[in-house]
C-alpha cells in the first residue's frame, strides 16, 4: 500500500533534570532532503541521526528538531571571577586617572563579555545524551510512518476513484470508436455527391472506398486504447503493490496523458472528444495527487 510524504511525529521525555522534546515534521519532495536543528551540545549527532531518517522514510522533504531543557540548578551559567576581577582593576584604574568615584552596577557588570558563560559539562555530551535522544527519534519516526501510512490510505481510495472514471469513459471511447469510420464514410458521402451533382460529375464507389481506408488507418485509435488500459492496470498495480511507488506513478500518469492526447488528435469525432476531455481532468487530478506519493 502506498505512504503519502506527509506527516509528522513527535516525541518527548525526561532524565535526569534534563528535558527532551523530539519533532519531525515531511512534506512532499522529489528527493530525500533533511534539515536537522539541534543543539550546539549535540550536534555531532547529526550524522547519525540523518542515517536513522534516511533509512526510515524513503524521500520527502524532513525537518527534525530537539529541544533540551535543563531544569536543574547545573543549568545556570557560570561567573567568571577572574574576568569580573579584571573589569573591576580597569575601572579602579579610571578613578585613579580621572579622579573622582565610579558607581559599581553589578548587574551591569554580569552583562559584560566573557563574565557569565555558559556551564560545561566534563562529561561527553553525546555519551550522556544520545540513549536518551535515539530513543525518542524511534518514538517520533515511528509515528510519522503511522500517520503517513493513514495519509496514504486516503490516497489510495482517491487515485483509485479517478483510475476507474478514466476505465469508465475509455470504455465509452472503444464502443463509440466503430461507428466514428460509419459516420465519417457517410458525411463524406453526402459531401461529395452534393458537390459532384452541381459539376454533373461521378466518382466511383472504388475512390470512395480509397479515401475511406485512409481516413480508417489515420484515425485508427485500438492501439492506444488498449496502451492506455495497460497503464491504467499497472498504475492500480503500483499503488496496490508498495510503499515507494511515487517515481513509479509519476511515470504512468505521463504516459497515459500522451496515449490520451494521441487519442484525441487521431479521433476527429466530438463524442470521443468530450470523454478525452474527462480523461485529461481525471489524468491532471492524479498526477497532482501522486506527487505525495513516497
Amino acid at each position: 500500500m502506498i505512504v503519502s510524504m506527509t506527516g509528522f511525529g513527535d516525541a518527548s521525555g525526561e532524565k535526569d533534570g534534563t528535558h527532551y522534546a523530539v519533532e519531525i515534521r515531511s512534506l512532499n519532495n522529489r528527493f530525500f532532503k533533511t534539515v536537522i536543528k539541534l543543539p550546539d551540545n549535540v550536534s555531532g549527532m547529526e550524522p547519525e541521526l540523518e542515517s536513522a531518517l534516511r533509512e526510515s522514510l524513503g524521500r520527502g522533504s524532513i525537518t527534525y528538531i530537539l529541544k533540551m531543557r535543563v531544569e536543574t540548578s547545573e543549568a545556570a551559567y557560570l561567573v567568571n571571577l577572574p574576568a569580573l576581577r579584571s573589569y573591576l582593576r580597569q575601572l579602579q584604574n579610571l578613578e585613579d586617572e580621572f579622579g573622582g568615584q565610579t558607581r559599581i552596577d553589578l548587574g551591569a557588570l554580569l552583562a559584560l563579555p566573557g563574565v557569565c558563560q555558559e556551564p560545561r559539562d566534563e562529561t561527553d555530551e553525546i555519551e550522556k545524551h544520545g540513549p536518551m535522544i535515539r530513543d525518542l527519534t524511534r518514538r517520533a519516526i515511528a509515528r510519522l510512518q503511522e500517520m503517513r501510512a493513514r495519509e496514504g490510505r486516503l490516497l489510495f481510495d482517491d487515485l483509485l476513484r479517478h483510475a476507474a472514471q478514466i476505465r469508465d469513459d475509455l470504455a465509452e471511447i472503444e464502443r463509440r470508436a466503430p461507428f466514428v469510420i460509419e459516420d465519417y464514410f457517410k458525411r463524406f458521402q453526402a459531401r461529395t455527391n452534393q458537390l459532384l451533382s452541381k459539376a454533373e460529375l461521378e466518382v466511383s464507389q472504388q475512390d470512395l472506398l480509397k479515401e475511406i481506408a485512409v481516413f480508417a488507418e489515420r484515425a485508427d485509435i485500438s492501439e492506444e486504447i488498449q496502451r492506455l488500459r495497460s497503464h491504467l492496470e499497472g498504475f492500480e498495480q503500483a499503488c496496490r503493490g508498495g510503499e515507494h511507488a511515487g517515481r513509479k506513478l509519476d511515470f504512468i500518469t505521463q504516459e497515459m496523458l500522451r496515449e490520451a492526447n494521441t487519442i484525441a488528435s487521431k479521433a476527429n469525432d466530438a463524442a470521443i472528444a468530450r470523454r478525452i476531455v474527462e480523461i485529461k481532468g481525471a489524468i491532471d487530478r492524479l498526477k497532482e495527487q501522486v506527487q505525495n506519493v513516497e
